[in-house]
């Protein structure tokens, strides 16, 4: 099969890689040429992760950037920063506000006790806040999340914590984008809650935004076979 002529681009949330999007790299590697980044785990600032991505992929094909929760926050920062090489853009499950002296005071507490070797009791405290209600109960569900979240490490940890904390308000910038973006959020996300992906897609022209049924803030895992769906066809629609 043919391979389109940009480049896809995935971008995992706060300390996830690949794995985040287990379902469906093989889904779209059947169709796109496929660029999972980790330079959310080599640059202290979503700026500096959104230069060192444009400095290390050729620009001899347009980007379509699929990012979620952090990951969103970042594909924003790329196609502010270099509009001319971005196709289009996914955001899913995230926010273009910055975070509020609230949560800035509960990513500083959790920090300590990430630095205080707490990190495996904080995650499993929080996890039910990830996932859709029916999925938050499945033991099994909540410790593959938290395995997958360990790996990356405290260091990681702590540093893609603080580098969200400083994030800028993206609001007042979203609508100056003119590629077609689509917007999606699960039904039940407890953390980037629909309101949040209501107000991008109301503010950036022609975005579409999608509902993912069933789903928290990893509608990549909890609704593979919806997601994977809903990527295809819009990218399809691209093409």
């Amino acid at each position: 099969m043919n391979r389109t002529a940009h480049r896809l681009v995935l971008l995992p949330g706060l300390a996830c890689d690949a794995h985040l999007f287990q379902d469906q790299l093989g889904v779209l590697a059947q169709r796109h040429w496929l660029h999972v980044s980790t330079v959310h785990t080599r640059e202290p600032s979503l700026p500096a992760m959104a230069q060192r991505l444009l400095d290390e992929l050729p620009d001899d094909a347009p980007l379509v950037l699929i990012g979620s929760s952090m990951g969103g926050m970042l594909a924003m920062h790329i196609a502010r920063l270099a509009p001319q090489r971005v196709k289009a853009l996914a955001l899913l499950s995230t926010s273009a506000r910055a975070d509020t002296p609230e949560l800035i005071e509960l990513r500083s507490n959790a920090i300590v006790q990430f630095e205080a070797g707490g990190a495996e009791r904080v995650l499993r405290d929080n996890a039910v806040f990830a996932f859709h209600p029916d999925n938050g109960r499945d033991h099994t569900v909540v410790t593959a999340y938290v395995q997958s979240i360990l790996r990356a490490g405290v260091p990681q940890l702590v540093a893609q914590n603080r580098a969200v904390m400083a994030r800028e308000d993206m609001r007042a910038w979203l609508p100056a984008l003119r590629c077609p973006v689509l917007v999606a959020c699960g039904d039940r996300d407890f953390v980037t809650p629909l309101a949040m992906s209501e107000e991008i897609a109301a503010l950036i022209p022609g975005a579409q935004l999608a509902v993912i049924e069933r789903a928290g803030h990893l509608m990549t895992w909890e609704q593979p076979e919806a997601v994977n769906q809903l990527l295809l066809d819009w990218l399809d629609r691209l093409a």
